[in-house]
């Protein structure tokens, strides 16, 4: 098991660590769990920006493999690997964005609703959408 050093200790900034009398090199990733005051922290779920991506694809095209891609930019394999594998199907790397259910109101409506609401504030939502389907046609 490998002690845990400190951020500011030079052999992590040389990129190793010891292991008894071993020294064990740090990849980039564990580099930066190291450098975190001791902490190993879980990534944060993020979305990779239009530009990312584009230099994700451009890194692939000249060449380099995903492994190298992914440490240079500290960005998981397995993301890269997907972005890629996007890219060859359909030539198309933009973000998926998730549908989930289509709005039934408008704007409009919308306003309907909160304009009604606040006339009668002790309605419940069953009321309001009695109303609006009375006044609209629209069921909600």
């Amino acid at each position: 098991m490998a002690r845990i050093v400190r951020h500011n200790d030079e052999s992590v900034r040389d990129r190793y660590i010891r292991n008894g009398g071993k020294k064990i090199k740090l990849f980039t990733s564990s580099l930066k769990a190291f450098q975190c005051n001791n902490r190993i922290l879980m990534a944060q779920r993020k979305f990779l920006d239009d530009f990312l991506r584009g230099s994700i694809i451009g890194r692939l095209e000249c060449e380099r493999t995903q492994l190298e891609v992914s440490e240079e930019l500290g960005i998981a394999q397995s993301v890269i690997s997907r972005l890629w594998q996007r890219f060859q199907d359909d030539g198309n790397v933009s973000r998926c964005y998730s549908t989930g259910s289509p709005r039934v109101t408008t704007p409009n409506k919308d306003r309907y609703l909160a304009v009604t609401a606040k006339r009668n504030r002790w309605s419940t939502a069953s009321d309001l959408s009695h109303q609006l389907s009375s006044a609209s046609g629209t069921t909600v």
